[in-house]
């Protein structure tokens, strides 16, 4: 796209969480390299819709914007995926964007995402210590362990893999492929390991594995390339022996 021309955006806008949303056009001058946070932006500094009328400026959230923080995702010409790292020049025009789906909309493109974060907490998804004082060198990790760990530890809570997910809704309160490789995580560490089974059962209740449908979505929208498949896979064989366990009381 040559430099002069125009970037046409079509924006989903709610002013609130009971509010009927709308679509809104914007133009905003192209820039090379620009990505849709700078879009985004341009229009924050100059609110003016596609026929010049004023109007108010787009609500959104962006921190990072090298696709670490995961507060930017929303729904880009259809595909969920962080605001940072979607360049213009890569968008078929009209870009299309919109608040993910699965979550409460807060106003325009911010959602709350208070449903992942409790279920994070629902399964423990931290290592805990006994206090804030030296406790001196951890236990030791193997090679293969911590090639094993180090990819699921670049989940950034983003939300991409729930917004494809078929299964993840207020019917089933399935927590979602995210939580499920937090899990995988925690339970590999030699410290968290010993939380496993609080873990564990956490997801063996409603909302837990068993609600996973296995469509697959989620590990080819997930932005960090985390093998979220392998995960479910690998705790739905840790709930299995966790479960022959507690039946034969060891």
């Amino acid at each position: 796209m040559a430099e002069g021309k125009i970037v046409r955006l079509r924006i989903k806008r709610q002013s609130g969480p009971q509010a009927a949303p709308q679509w809104e056009d914007f133009n905003v001058a192209y820039r090379p390299g620009m990505n849709v946070i700078v879009a985004l932006m341009d229009i924050a500094a100059q609110p003016r819709n596609a026929e010049g009328q004023p109007t108010t400026s787009v609500s959104y959230e962006a921190n990072c914007l090298e696709e670490v923080c995961g507060a930017c995702a929303m729904v880009i010409n259809g595909r969920p995926r962080q605001a940072c790292s979607a360049l213009i020049d890569r968008l078929e025009q009209p870009i299309t964007i919109e608040p993910l789906s699965r979550f409460p909309v807060v106003r325009d493109l911010v959602v709350n995402r208070q449903r992942l974060f409790n279920d994070l907490k629902r399964v423990k998804a931290w290592i805990p210590i006994d206090g804030s004082y030296d406790l001196g060198p951890g236990p030791r990790e193997s090679a293969a362990d911590q090639e094993t760990a180090y990819p699921l530890s670049r989940c950034i809570s983003c939300g991409n893999c729930l917004e494809v997910c078929p299964q993840y809704n207020d019917k089933t309160g399935f927590v979602g492929a995210a939580v499920l490789s937090q899990v995988r995580l925690f339970n590999l560490h030699p410290t968290g390991k010993l939380h496993a089974g609080e873990r564990l059962d956490a997801l063996s209740g409603p909302g837990g594995h068993q609600e996973c449908g296995f469509a697959q979505n989620c590990v080819n929208i997930c932005p960090k390339d985390i093998p979220l498949t392998d995960s479910i896979s690998a705790v739905g064989r840790q709930l299995i022996v966790h479960a022959v366990r507690q039946a034969l009381g060891s």
